[in-house]
């Protein structure tokens, strides 16, 4: 019997993402992260015309409770997006790549 390497997937160890990967989701990271501080930025600098226009200082909570309900909302909506999109692509990627692992433990066993 020859030592062949198992395959990631079947020796239990994590697959290496390649560079440009990681690369892309650090971009993705740091995109998020400005948008949310400008985000802030937006909603901080508005908030006064906001209340103003609603009737007084008395109604800053309301405001407030609106944004951060509607933040917090929003949130698990988009990751059910991102989860049904990825898990799309990620379906496509796993077949593909469990039938190459059983090609590869194939050849192995022979």
């Amino acid at each position: 019997m020859t030592d062949v390497a198992a395959p990631a997937e079947l020796s239990g160890q994590p697959e290496a993402l390649p560079r440009g990967r990681i690369r892309l989701i650090f971009a993705a990271l740091m995109l998020v992260l400005l948008l949310a501080s400008l985000d802030q930025t937006i909603v901080s600098t508005a908030l006064p015309t906001i209340v103003g226009d609603l009737g007084g200082i008395e109604h800053l909570s309301w405001v407030v409770t609106a944004y951060l309900l509607a933040s917090t909302v929003t949130a698990p909506v988009y990751g059910k997006l991102a989860t049904c999109t990825g898990a799309r692509w990620c379906s496509r990627r796993r077949s593909w790549s469990s039938s190459s692992a059983r090609r590869s433990a194939a050849r192995a066993r022979i």
